[in-house]
């Protein structure tokens, strides 16, 4: 890069940093409860006639501000990286319990329980859900299980084959 483009580019550099913390001075003063470091920043901004030390001070409080800053952003990102990551596995499970609910109303179609076409029970839903409740209730040792359970396997062996 040639020499003479070196002061406009630390122009730049200096304006974008005079910027900065004009920025963050304003925003600090909104805060409803700055650290003290924060507040001596804003009070060493402010001063006209600044000492060495002063200087020396303030050069200090605006790296750390803009370090507390960039550490902000980066717990921000974190954040939000893992938020996204519990949203898609919720979504994964909503997108696992909806396909089995599907499968589950297949089966009430399959079973002739359920149209497929408009997705309502063919007979009165009351008697419907009578009809399950009293075979949840039914003990799974009967043997009656074991029969449908046959009866069922063929079923589902001639959707396979369709």
């Amino acid at each position: 890069m040639p020499c003479c483009f070196r002061p406009l580019q630390a122009r730049t550099v200096s304006e974008r940093q005079a910027k900065w913390l004009t920025d963050r001075v304003q925003t600090i003063r909104g805060l409803k409860s700055p650290n003290e470091p924060q507040r001596l920043l804003v009070i060493l901004h402010d001063k006209a006639d600044k000492t060495a030390q002063e200087i020396k001070t303030l050069s200090l409080l605006i790296q750390a501000e803009r370090a507390a800053e960039k550490a902000q952003e980066a717990r921000t990102k974190v954040m939000n990286l893992i938020q996204a990551e519990k949203r898609a596995e919720a979504k994964a499970a909503r997108k696992a319990r909806d396909h089995a609910l599907y499968q589950s109303a297949g089966l009430l179609i399959m079973a002739g329980l359920v149209d497929s076409q408009t997705g309502k029970p063919v007979d009165d839903p009351a008697k419907l859900l009578g009809a399950l409740v009293s075979l949840h209730e039914l003990s799974r040792d009967n043997p009656k299980w074991e029969e449908w359970k046959l009866k069922g396997q063929v079923l589902l062996n001639q959707k396979k084959e369709d």
